[in-house]
């Protein structure tokens, strides 16, 4: 009988999956997007009133950053049904012409030196996605994940959003793109900078807490993750 040559199976790549805001871009995209609305009229004046106090708080050390951020993503929210999906291109536009490079060094060189050696590069964000694409790509990642907004016939925004549960949770987004992508978690690598990536982070075999949180921070010692701090031009490993 003649043999009967079984072909390899490709394999699998590595993955390396990381946070977006905080720890790529210096800064929240979702808060860029809704300060450039705001300033183009897209949404309303008053809209800044909503989360100007945790603002406030947060420059002041007395309230939290993502308590902040919270509140710029409620009036994203609930501003951007009706709304033409162009208009708001446009501004996702240029804020990631503008701010591509406005990123941490240490993720930076990171995500080069992980893609050099082969890794696929995944980033879940909990921006929107038609941002989250822009950035990502500018960035270097093979694929990204962000809440989708959708938007009818009209071409505008409905309010609704996509798969929201499934985005939220990051751990499940991990593992759908580990299936779909054929992916090794073997070798993994993560990065994040909040509590809401310990999920995430519990999924890989290297977890790094960058700029970590307090809450994050204490989760990290407790694992003996890597924490690393990135202040001005100085990197510090902790």
């Amino acid at each position: 009988m003649p043999t009967v040559r079984k072909e390899r199976e490709p394999k699998k790549r590595p993955v390396a999956v990381f946070d977006i805001d905080g720890t790529v871009f210096r800064s929240s995209l979702t808060l860029e997007l809704v300060e450039r609305l705001i300033e183009k009229r897209i949404f309303a004046a008053e809209s800044r009133e909503k989360y100007e106090r945790e603002r406030e708080r947060w420059l002041d050390r007395k309230g939290d950053y993502q308590e902040y951020v919270n509140k710029v993503v409620e009036v994203f929210v609930s501003q951007i049904k009706g709304v033409p999906y162009a208009a708001v291109a446009d501004a996702a536009g240029e804020i990631i012409e503008e701010k591509k490079n406005r990123v941490y060094r240490y993720t930076r060189d990171l995500i080069k030196k992980l893609k050099r050696e082969g890794y696929y590069l995944l980033a879940v964000s909990h921006s929107p996605k038609f941002i989250v694409d822009g950035f990502g790509y500018e960035a270097g990642f093979d694929k990204v994940y962000g809440f989708f907004f959708a938007s009818g016939a009209s071409g505008n925004f409905t309010g609704e959003v996509e798969d929201e549960d499934v985005i939220r949770n990051k751990q499940a987004v991990l593992q759908r793109a580990v299936r779909k992508e054929n992916l090794a978690l073997e070798g993994s690598i993560g990065v994040g900078d909040t509590e809401s990536d310990i999920p995430l982070l519990e999924s890989v075999e290297t977890a790094i807490a960058f700029n970590p949180n307090q809450l994050l921070y204490r989760h990290a010692k407790r694992r003996g993750w890597k924490i690393v701090v990135e202040r001005k031009d100085v990197i510090y490993e902790l």
